[in-house]
């Protein structure tokens, strides 16, 4: 059997842990990285240099390849709706990168299944936001409609002048103001999807932010199993509804015993890198799976508990895997680098640590992120 060229558009983190698990499929993997220094690109073999903002970079890149999966949601959608028209594969296609690249269309396509949502809005003025505070009251959030991530374009606003400063600062840039939801848990679900419909979903996942990045997360998830099954049915009804292909990752609130749908990704994504010692089939092997059209893998834990905590760059800008051995000293730790370049805050790895007794398990993959970040950020 001839498996098709699967050409990974971007070359970070989660284009590293693809390929790495296309590796024992022997599925054809190409890269589309900025530069070879990106941390796929450091172990692939098939890389082209090029930028994904380019359509010019982005045709070359696909007529060397059967199928074209992404890594990130930073290629505009109109490019890949040019692709698509040139007859180029793409898993997931437009017409899904159209959704989950911006927040407004992310709640229409929540809105056209039934999911539950936070209140929101789209809004372009400041007496707008005004006005729907006083419907649901202060404080509120307002969300950057594109290009926000871990943390960043998402703000809590307490009154009418944080808000005014908000949207100066973003000039004129769509916003979307949703109403403050007081949080008990935060959870994800991830669902693999091929072309034809057949999806997998894998358990639900509790997760930990902290300034709006993810932190860790710890399957299976506490919330109720009613809520986690609802939030299961909800994810697959998402995946159908935009023809998603791949992983797709939702993210869900529960509010006073309410269950509440937050964003979308239609890729791998952080809430579920517990699922490659946690899980039969980790999320990267069943993507690879997915967009090439072979059957999916079981998604059943491994074991009761599975804890996953990420490591941020040292405040000294100290390389992690100077800490490497020790981080592995602590028992069971599973420990993941990404091949970055050392800074402070940025993510540049994880530990997962799966076992008998929940508590047990986050201690341990704490303690393992906490040698790598030489102390700093994990308590």
């Amino acid at each position: 059997m001839t498996l098709p060229t699967v050409g990974i558009v971007g070359a970070g983190q989660l284009a590293r842990m693809m390929y790495q698990a296309a590796i024992p499929l022997e599925i054809p993997v190409r890269l589309l990285a900025v530069r070879d220094e990106d941390g796929a690109a450091l172990i692939a073999r098939d890389v082209m240099i090029g930028q994904a903002d380019s359509l010019d970079d982005l045709r070359a890149f696909a007529a060397t390849c059967d199928i074209v999966t992404f890594d990130h949601e930073l290629v505009e959608p109109e490019h890949l709706r040019t692709l698509e028209s040139e007859g180029v594969v793409l898993r997931p296609g437009a017409m899904t990168a159209s959704v989950v690249v911006d927040k407004r269309d992310q709640r229409a396509a929540m809105q056209r299944i039934g999911a539950p949502t936070p209140a929101h809005r789209e809004v372009a003025t400041t007496d707008e936001i005004a006005a729907f505070a006083r419907e649901h009251g202060w404080p509120i959030v307002l969300k950057a409609a594109r290009g926000g991530y871990d943390g960043r374009g998402v703000w809590i606003c307490a009154d009418v002048t944080s808000a005014g400063d908000v949207f100066a600062l973003m000039q004129g840039r769509p916003l979307l103001v949703e109403a403050f939801v007081r949080i008990e848990s935060e959870f994800a679900v991830q669902v693999a999807r091929r072309p034809a419909g057949e999806m997998v979903a894998y358990p639900a996942v509790d997760t930990v932010q902290r300034d709006g990045a993810f932190h860790e997360s710890i399957a299976p998830s506490s919330v109720p199993h009613a809520r986690a099954q609802e939030a299961a049915a909800i994810a697959m009804r998402i995946a159908d509804a935009i023809g998603c292909v791949g992983m797709l990752a939702v993210e869900f609130f529960l509010a006073d015993g309410h269950l509440l749908t937050n964003e979308l990704a239609a890729r791998p994504h952080n809430s579920a890198h517990y699922t490659i010692e946690g899980c039969v089939t980790s999320q990267f092997e069943n993507h690879m799976r997915a967009v090439s059209d072979l059957p999916l893998g079981s998604t059943a834990l491994t074991a009761p508990f599975v804890a996953t905590v990420n490591a941020f760059g040292p405040k000294d800008g100290s390389d992690p895997a100077d800490t490497l051995a020790d981080a592995l000293s602590v028992e069971g730790a599973h420990v993941h680098l990404y091949g970055k370049p050392p800074r402070s805050g940025r993510k540049l790895g994880h530990v997962t640590v799966t076992g008998e007794d929940r508590g047990d398990v986050l201690n341990r993959a704490r303690t393992a992120a906490n040698i790598l970040m030489r102390g700093q950020g994990a308590t």
